[in-house]
Formats: C-alpha cells, sequence, structure tokens
C-alpha cells in the first residue's frame, strides 16, 4: 500500500463526517440507527449511495439537493477520505460517509429511514458462484426492503452487461416495479443532470467505449 493511501487511511478516521464501523475494529460501538436525523439536525430525506468509492454521486447529490441528506457507504477508507474531504471543503452540511460492510446495512439504518438507493458501478462479481454478492441480488433487495420507505426508489448505473441483465432478472422475480431503463446513458439521455454525472471510474470506462447503463426502481 502506497505511502499516500495509508495516511488518508489513518486520517479518514479524524474526520468529523465520517461514521468508522468495521465491526472488526470496534464491535461495542454505538451505531446510528434510527438516529440519522439527529445527526443531520434535521428530519430531511436521506439518499444512500452503496459502493460509494471516491464518493462522487454523493458529492453532486447534495450540491443539487441541499432540501435533502446524503450518505456514501464503501469499506475503502482512502477513497473514502477523498469525499469527504471534498464536502468539508465545500461546506456541505447535508453529507456524510460511512466506512463499513454493505452486508450489514440494517444494523445502521432503521425501518422506513431511508427514501432513495443510489447504486454506483458495483462490483459486479462476474463468477457465478459469487452472484450472491452482487448489490442487486434477492438477498441485498430484502435488506433494502427493511430500511426504505414504502415507495423508495433504487437506481443502478453500471458498464457491465452481466450484471445489468442479471438484475433486470432478479427485478422481474422478485416483482419489483421497474420505473426506467436506459441501455446507453449517454446516448439517449445525454442532457439529464442525474445520469450522467461522472465518476472515476465512469470516465475510465468511457475512455475504453463502454457503455454505462441504468435502471431505477421501487423494490
Amino acid at each position: 500500500m502506497g505511502k499516500n493511501k495509508l495516511k488518508r487511511w489513518a486520517d479518514v478516521s479524524s474526520l468529523d463526517n465520517v461514521y468508522e464501523y468495521t465491526d472488526f475494529a470496534d464491535e461495542g460501538a454505538k451505531k446510528p440507527k434510527g438516529e440519522w436525523s439527529s445527526v443531520f439536525g434535521n428530519t430531511n430525506p436521506i439518499i444512500l449511495e452503496l459502493a460509494c468509492g471516491r464518493g462522487e454521486y454523493t458529492l453532486n447529490l447534495a450540491r443539487r439537493h441541499p432540501e435533502k441528506n446524503f450518505i456514501g457507504i464503501d469499506i475503502k477508507g482512502a477513497r473514502i477520505w477523498v469525499g469527504a474531504n471534498q464536502a468539508k471543503e465545500q461546506s456541505l452540511e447535508n453529507v456524510r460517509y460511512i466506512r463499513m460492510y454493505i452486508d450489514h446495512i440494517e444494523e445502521y439504518f432503521a425501518e422506513g429511514e431511508i427514501d432513495e438507493i443510489w447504486i454506483t458501478f458495483p462490483d459486479p462479481y462476474l463468477r457465478g458462484t459469487k452472484k450472491h454478492k452482487r448489490l442487486t441480488s434477492a438477498r441485498f433487495l430484502d435488506r433494502y426492503r427493511r430500511i426504505m420507505q414504502e415507495k423508495g426508489l433504487i437506481h443502478l448505473k453500471t458498464d457491465s452487461d452481466p450484471l445489468y441483465e442479471f438484475t433486470i432478472g432478479v427485478l422481474e422475480e422478485e416483482g419489483c416495479d421497474i420505473k426506467r431503463l436506459v441501455k446507453n446513458v449517454y446516448s439517449e439521455t445525454p442532457d439529464d443532470p442525474l445520469l450522467t454525472i461522472p465518476t472515476h471510474y465512469e470516465r475510465a470506462h468511457l475512455k475504453v467505449n463502454k457503455t454505462i447503463k441504468y435502471v431505477s426502481f421501487t423494490p
């Protein structure tokens, strides 16, 4: 691990807009389940970005919607460090980050506490034996249902054809309500201000001419 990444890893613990719950580090840490309105100091809607990486979507959505609260979630502290510092530099009070495993998401949010979820370029886990780890698998949809508002919306952006097709299949099997399908974001919706927010990974995908796909649904 490079020195810069090690420094970021150490620094992220000191940021007051980052919560670290890696479980193996501090099993006794009190988790803010059901208390996020107190964390933000308001009762505004809460939107999550899962596997947020550097948190570009979290930041951009927060800038566009100061009337909502945004939480980026990832396990990589060095990545979260980037978004968390930018949020502080830009005085974005409606942004927080959590370093945690998404598998444990129900431990951090109460029933109906979340209004929307963005899943931006998650690991597609292409090996069939690992498909249960995909963030749009049935086991994860069950978790999302327990923490979301009844008609809460989930958004997926991906460059992976297998993950996109897998997701559509799961949504049909689970009886989810698909709201919007876009098979080529930059061809079909080039002016959409939300779908064309560029992330670090998205820029890399576009450089090699990958197609960015999108689907939104209620679970």
